[in-house]
């Protein structure tokens, strides 16, 4: 999917679209997840500060996540794709490897290249936005080729053309060669794949180990065997939460731990899963990063069990100067649990009422943008129910979307995602008329794509003139 989160608020916000729109965390340390192409014209781009992305881009639209509307974007693609094949193995929200062999709905290149333009077109129509499709003979040339072909495009790479598409081609593309990768190679002399190629297999096993070197003389040859996987197997579950001051007071310290245990537990349990070592991050004032972890007798999803190997954790770790990240996290997942299942019904109730009091909204990119700071005001408390971007409805007015809230007030932009762009009206934070609300789907009616992939659109266009609320590219 093209820059999903920033175009799919396009799509939901008509006064934002052909705008610079950033989606990430809004505090003084929140990161971008996702910049539309207009602010990425601008300089921004994902995982940069939001704080420079603001000296870059100060017109754009800054957004909290709703990860409520990216997830059932989502399904709805996966399940598009799931209808081409029995093997897709998602890589993300946003992301997936389809084997179309395997779903018999591409046996050589023509077939392959109509079998992706018609999956765009069901995109689009079924969702409102625009997915790039890459197509290629192994998942690594498919990714390339993806990369290549957005903004909302198709790339086939040909067989038998790869090593020649390779070549000139920056080491950095390749799966696996990171920055310090990268630079280790550069000092060599290497700065293309076909630099790598050209070194051979010894020369960079010597450089960079037996195992990668060896996978990488071989990528740079074009060759990737790794199969589409239809399953991945979850090994862990962990929920983080970065401060925008640091929290000094033990107290507080704790009781953080405690709401990520709770916040844990939940998404263990959305998993239909159960863990038996908990672990504890820590991420000091100086960056320095500590963890900790306590293996339990048995796989639990109990959150008082979780909640208090958490506890006990924490004690063992010096958070003197401040701390600025905590994480709670589960491995040694099972499928079932040990525990005396009265004791879990009674916390499951215990559970979905902390988890309501202290959901935070979620920021892509490794971290979760963690609770504002302490404040006397009981106002700026009130001020948390209105993140920018979110969804609320007013008795009066109707459905619309939050533009910035502060000293006791709420600002609001009424429209919907298939209207012309709404005006833009002024509340109090604590106005009884108004209300957080659900994301409105992005297209009024969607195509029936219920008998996909039989009966496809024969071109983008005959499927794009169903819904509004299409993106920018």
């Amino acid at each position: 999917m093209d820059a999903f989160y920033a175009s799919a608020e396009q799509a939901a916000k008509p006064s934002l679209r052909g705008k610079a729109v950033v989606v990430g965390g809004l505090g003084p340390r929140g990161v971008v997840a996702t910049a539309s192409y207009e602010a990425r014209r601008l300089g921004v781009h994902s995982a940069m500060p939001t704080a420079q992305a603001r000296r870059l881009a100060p017109n754009a639209a800054y957004l909290v996540p709703r990860f409520s509307l990216y997830r059932s974007v989502s399904d709805q693609v996966m399940e598009l794709l799931g209808r081409l094949s029995p093997l897709v193995e998602p890589l993300s929200l946003d992301e997936a490897f389809v084997d179309l062999e395997a779903g018999g709905t591409a046996d050589d290149s023509a077939s392959a290249r109509a079998t992706g333009e018609k999956l765009r077109a069901a995109i689009r129509a079924v969702t409102g936005l625009s997915g790039s499709v890459g197509l290629a003979g192994s998942k690594m040339l498919a990714k390339i080729a993806s990369e290549g072909a957005k903004p909302d495009g198709l790339l086939v790479i040909e067989p038998g053309t790869e090593r020649e598409l390779l070549a000139p081609r920056s080491v950095r593309i390749l799966p696996g060669v990171g920055p310090a990768t990268g630079d280790h190679l550069r000092r060599a002399g290497m700065t293309t794949v076909h630099d790598l190629a050209e070194a051979g297999e010894a020369e960079l096993v010597r450089l960079v180990g037996k195992a990668h070197g060896h996978g990488l003389y071989r990528m740079a040859l074009g060759l990737d065997d790794r199969p589409v996987v239809a399953e991945r197997d979850t090994k862990s579950v962990s929920v983080e939460d970065t401060f925008d001051v640091d929290l000094h007071d033990r107290v507080r310290v704790r009781a953080e731990v405690e709401r990520l245990a709770v916040r844990c537990v939940e998404r263990l349990r959305a998993a239909d899963r159960s863990g038996r070592t908990v672990v504890l991050k820590v991420r000091r004032y100086d960056f320095s990063t500590l963890t900790r972890s306590e293996t339990l007798r048995g796989p639990t999803d109990d959150p008082t069990v979780v909640r208090e190997a958490a506890a006990r954790l924490l004690e063992s770790v010096d958070t003197t100067g401040g701390v600025r990240l905590l994480g709670v996290g589960v491995t040694g997942l099972a499928d079932f649990t040990q525990e005396d299942l009265f004791a879990q019904a009674a916390d499951a109730r215990e559970l979905a009422q902390r988890a309501q009091e202290h959901r935070a909204p979620a920021v892509e990119g490794g971290e979760e943008t963690g609770p504002e700071p302490e404040t006397d005001g009981p106002e700026l408390l009130t001020a948390r129910r209105w993140p920018a971007g979110h969804d609320v409805h007013h008795e009066e007015h109707g459905h619309g979307w939050v533009q910035g809230s502060g000293v006791g007030r709420v600002t609001v932009r009424f429209e919907e995602p298939w209207s012309a762009p709404g005006r833009v009206l002024t509340f109090r934070i604590d106005d009884p008329r108004l209300r957080p609300a659900d994301p409105l789907p992005l297209v009024r009616e969607a195509a029936d794509y219920s008998s996909w992939p039989a009966s496809l659109p024969k071109s983008r266009s005959d499927a794009g003139s169903s819904g509004g609320g299409e993106s920018s590219p």
